[in-house]
């Protein structure tokens, strides 16, 4: 039985678009850390602006960003969209329902990693399909922006794991209660 595992960077407000406020408080602890979540994942799901956004950068990047940029680059993505119609970098697109979709999915082995893809999040959220929530709460306040959470998204959540890194960051597991 396949997990669908979401890795989000926030604010302290909840703030998770245009991460570059995330900048001055990434360092080695994370970067090690988000290798492992991606050398554990066995494939990526993707909203639709993420995969675009991904599939122009990890292409150029793979050779400063050694294995994790190989990575990226060759395993297979599922992409949740209504609008592109030619698959590209590794990528299925999810055809018909979107939750049918990833619960059928996730019969099968394996891990789906999402990064970013707040839709898509909060979407599997409502369809109570995501297995755990790895978020990253950075030190910073925002005041304005895309919040993870969009208004009406609810759900109960236990605390699995929790760690900080030596720059503040807050790096905390948790699981549908």
């Amino acid at each position: 039985m396949g997990k669908v595992v979401a890795v989000e960077y926030v604010t302290l407000d909840g703030v998770f678009e245009e991460p570059a406020w995330s900048g001055p408080y990434f360092n080695d602890e994370l970067s090690a850390w988000q290798a492992e979540n991606l050398r554990e994942a066995d494939a990526l799901l993707l909203g639709r602006r993420t995969y675009e956004g991904f599939k122009s950068a990890w292409p150029q990047m793979e050779e400063a960003t050694g294995d994790f940029g190989v990575k990226m680059n060759t395993m297979p993505k599922h992409v949740a969209t209504t609008t592109l119609t030619q698959p590209e970098w590794n990528a299925t697109f999810v055809e018909g329902e979107v939750a049918d979709a990833v619960a059928k999915l996730k019969t099968e082995p394996g891990t789906l990693l999402i990064n970013g893809s707040g839709s898509l999040v909060n979407y599997l959220t409502r369809h109570n399909l995501i297995d755990e929530y790895r978020i990253m709460i950075y030190p910073v306040v925002q005041g304005e922006g895309r919040r993870l959470w969009d208004d009406g998204t609810k759900i109960a959540l236990s605390v699995t794991k929790s760690w900080q890194t030596s720059t503040g960051v807050q790096v905390v597991t948790y699981v549908p209660a």
